[in-house]
């Protein structure tokens, strides 16, 4: 049992890793370029991995380009109720050889996950997640690389604070000490589509802190998960404990949250599908050894909010990149602005100019800075809302609103004005290139706060922009509840692990901060230990002597 931390195995302070920015000329850019060229080339089968081994069920689903749908990359199995079935006893099998391990030794492994990432596999990931998920050049190595480079680094770092936070005190005779325990059960992780960081860090948090791991990918992000599988197996993960099962999810979801052992669930998707997952523990709770533990993060409505003293040309870049940048397809992306009218007339002609010089297309073009959204579903959705929009006398599109799926599934950055500071796309979360403007007037400033804070189900995150200090501040403590990362002067976007434990709370999600020692916290289950060095052998007190005064 290990229950204080031998220096020797001391874990220094990370640094986060940094990003390449694949100028014109440099190496990284010939590299990626060469890795997109060779992937775009080949067409692969991506199998179930159970137990380290390969599973193979003849249903297939396809991995297309999103900005060529026509383009298939590859070919992945689903798994079915056999294979589900197996993936969780295998899960259960590989709890105690692996939780019997020193966290030391758990941690050396995904250390080297990150070096090979790092170096080895970073171009290749890289590539895979720009061909597979639409991903700029940019967007996929703060992602798919660096992010998740950082969380297996960090998380190590945050485990060695957790393993070392022991009582404060023991009295003579005595130790006391808190052993942090893997959870009973397995973890059922179901990632996204939209961040390889994420579906990395689902499943590789709980298994550093000694949990074994069912991990369902997005079917619209199955390749890249199945390369850090692979890169995990290389740096030395035993079999078993995480198992990579992509499937249909009604099928692998209701399985594993019917299942007895489920031990916890770490999910990042929509707001529904949690809420979904959570009534499904609801109405299994008596039948679970122990009660699940329950991390989610879900949807957002997050806002760019200017007071009149703000920055023009910083509000307007902050809309820009935080609405636009992998065309809105991020759970933090801005996706409402409220803009004071004497500011109003410069950010809107500033915003046409802007907007007028985003070049999309594919993601082997460099200079694109918008590129497909995912999927045929996630098309038909985001148009729905901008058609909806055109059909509306409560708001108009004035910059954008073309779309086309022809060939890959395009959708131009759209702003659309809103009158009603409560019209739909002031409110519903859409996860595409859509931004809604509602302008206020400058004396209702305090009002208006309020009304942001009131407009929306979800709390993720939110931008104050402001050089007023009084305004900030005001900001700030009406906005409290409104996002769980918030931002001064910056686009809402971007979240860095061990700089903005990222995370939201109301409908957006439980709010247990990746990229965070406190997230760590939920995949462990504490036990205090006394050992006494010399225990009593009598029952009697001293109290219950005879008064000897007489």
């Amino acid at each position: 049992m290990n229950l204080l931390n031998n220096a020797i195995f001391k874990v220094p302070m990370p640094v986060n890793e940094p990003v390449h920015d694949y100028q014109p000329g440099s190496p990284e850019r010939a590299s990626l370029k060469s890795a997109l060229a060779d992937i775009a080339a080949r067409k692969v089968e991506i199998p179930l991995i159970i137990g380290g081994k390969e599973v193979r069920t003849g249903k297939l689903g396809k991995v297309v380009m999103p900005h060529d749908h026509g383009h298939v990359l590859a070919e992945y199995h689903q798994a079915g109720e056999e294979e589900i079935q197996l993936a969780i006893e295998t899960a259960m099998a590989a709890k105690q050889e692996w939780a019997s391990l020193r966290w030391e030794e758990r941690a050396g492994i995904f250390l080297k996950a990150a070096d090979l990432l790092a170096g080895k596999y970073r171009f290749e990931m890289n590539a895979l997640s720009m061909l597979s998920t639409s991903k700029s050049a940019y967007q996929a190595e703060i992602d798919a690389t660096c992010e998740l480079i950082d969380f297996l680094r960090f998380n190590v770092y945050f485990a060695q604070q957790v393993y070392s936070d022991q009582p404060l005190y023991s009295p003579r005779g005595m130790w006391n000490s808190l052993q942090q325990r893997p959870l009973e059960g397995f973890v059922f992780a179901v990632a996204p589509f939209n961040f390889t960081a994420i579906a990395g860090n689902l499943a590789a948090a709980p298994a550093i802190m000694g949990n074994t791991v069912l991990l369902k990918p997005a079917s619209s992000c199955v390749y890249t998960p199945y390369l850090f599988m692979q890169i995990l197996k290389e740096a030395g993960l035993p079999d078993g404990v995480i198992n990579f099962i992509p499937g249909r999810g009604s099928m692998v979801g209701k399985l594993c949250l019917d299942h007895s052992d489920l031990g916890g669930i770490h999910f990042t998707g929509s707001t529904g599908v949690f809420h979904q997952m959570w009534q499904t523990v609801g109405n299994n709770i008596a039948n679970y050894k122990s009660y699940p533990r329950i991390v989610g993060e879900t949807g957002g409505k997050d806002f760019v909010f200017a007071h009149k003293s703000a920055n023009v040309k910083k509000v307007v870049t902050a809309i820009v990149r935080g609405a636009f940048e992998f065309q809105g397809q991020k759970c933090s992306a801005a996706s409402r602005g409220y803009i004071p009218r004497s500011l109003w007339p410069q950010v809107h002609k500033q915003l046409e100019t802007e907007v007028a010089r985003i070049k999309m297309g594919p993601v082997s073009d460099f200079g694109n800075f918008c590129n497909a959204v995912i999927d045929k579903a996630a098309f038909a959705t985001i148009t729905g809302f901008i058609d909806y929009t055109r059909e509306s006398d409560d708001a108009r599109i004035i910059i954008g609103g073309d779309y086309d799926d022809s060939l890959g599934y395009f959708i131009e950055p759209t702003v659309i004005l809103a009158d009603k500071p409560d019209f739909r796309t002031m409110e519903e979360e859409i996860f595409g290139p859509v931004m809604t403007i509602h302008v206020y007037d400058d004396d209702k400033y305090e009002e208006t706060l309020e009304l942001c804070d009131q407009t929306s189900i979800y709390a993720l995150t939110g931008a104050i922009f402001a050089t007023e200090r009084t305004a900030v501040s005001l900001a700030l403590s009406k906005l409290e509840n409104s996002a769980g990362n918030f931002y001064i002067n910056d686009k809402p976007t971007g979240a860095v692990v061990g700089q903005q434990p990222f995370g939201g709370a109301r409908a957006s999600g439980t709010n247990d901060k990746a990229g965070s020692y406190l997230n760590l916290l939920r995949w462990v289950s504490p036990r205090t230990i006394k050992e006494t060095f010399d225990a009593p052998e009598s029952f009697e007190y001293p109290f219950m002597d005879e008064d000897k005064a007489e």
